[in-house]
């Protein structure tokens, strides 16, 4: 865990130095957000860094002495991932680690993109310090990208190169939708790999537009939950991607709810994994991280009478995980 602190921490060093202009702070609203201001011809370019916290204001400090030491972290990222590897941690396979790279590089995570599904709950091992279980909750070939759209709006600020032209060079192909000329997902020939991109509703599940992605995406209800207060990861690969992933205790329960909600049936195969995937997170944050966990319960919980009735009706196929949640006071 130690090692992996290290691996996330040099790789937000890393984000920040390679970002040229000057700091600059924006207010939209009850936030602020910062950006690197440079001259682009005749206008000025607003490149996003991040919201205005204590720990973004450190870095931009320190963003000389960043820059500066910028080879000194890369040898230090290879040796921590070797570390990692050698230690058992289950690095990200090839393809999906050349996909996290690509969008990576192209400002995906910088711009508040957030990994979710299968592939979220694989880059949790570093962050819990806890093995991964072999076998069928640990595997899928998706990679699914959720952002809020207010968020991508309020921004204004768009990946680069964009990402149609990224997943191109990769070989993904864009797969038609029922809305003509509006693209939220791409799948990759020969792999099966596919990319999808989601947004938070709260209502009408349809498709909304990224600007700060510069795709569409499925909206879908409850993912607001699942979404906020992001963290960030890092992806074994090379020399490590420094990638976003909801908070692990919200990725539990929202799994006891998206269980039950599952079009194919709360005893469909998909449903099952996804109980086990929080069976596996409240079992592991029960016991290192309680508070957290019943943070998480107790929101969700006082939200309304439908979030209630879904997680209660996951939680009556798991009743060991109904024991431990209870048992956290809520």
């Amino acid at each position: 865990m130690s090692a992996y602190t290290d691996l996330v921490r040099l790789l937000k060093d890393d984000a920040l130095s390679g970002v040229e202009g000057k700091p600059t702070l924006k207010e939209r609203g009850d936030k602020a957000y910062w950006y690197a201001a440079r001259r682009v011809g005749t206008e000025m370019r607003f490149i996003y860094i991040g919201e205005d916290s204590d720990e973004t204001r450190a870095r931009i400090d320190r963003i000389e002495e960043l820059r500066a030491t910028a080879k000194d972290r890369q040898a230090e990222r290879s040796r921590l991932v070797r570390l990692l590897r050698a230690e058992g941690m289950t690095p990200t396979d090839r393809a999906t680690g050349s996909i996290l790279s690509a969008m990576a590089a192209a400002g995906t995570f910088r711009l508040g993109g957030t990994i979710v599904g299968t592939n979220a709950f694989r880059l949790y091992e570093g962050e819990l310090g806890i093995r991964l279980p072999i076998g069928g909750m640990a595997n899928t070939g998706d990679i699914d990208i959720a952002q809020f759209e207010k968020l991508s709006v309020a921004l204004q600020d768009q990946v680069d190169p964009g990402l149609a032209e990224t997943f191109s060079a990769l070989k993904f192909d864009p797969l038609p939708a029922l809305d003509q000329g509006r693209t939220w997902r791409w799948a990759q020939g020969g792999s099966g790999q596919l990319v999808e991109f989601l947004t938070p509703a709260f209502g009408d599940e349809t498709i909304r537009d990224l600007p700060a992605l510069g795709v569409n995406a499925q909206g879908l209800n409850y993912l607001n939950f699942l979404i906020a207060e992001p963290i960030h990861a890092a992806a074994i690969y090379r020399s490590g991607v420094l990638v976003q992933v909801p908070r692990p205790e919200r990725y539990a329960i929202h799994k006891l709810i998206i269980a039950d909600r599952r079009r194919d049936g709360a005893g469909s195969l998909k449903s099952a994994k996804d109980r086990e995937q929080a069976a596996f997170l409240i079992e592991a944050m029960a016991e290192d991280r309680p508070d957290d966990l019943s943070l998480a319960y107790a929101t969700a919980m006082e939200v309304g009478p439908r979030w209630r009735e879904h997680i209660g009706n996951s939680l009556k196929r798991m009743p060991e995980m109904k024991l431990i949640l209870d048992g956290l006071g809520v």
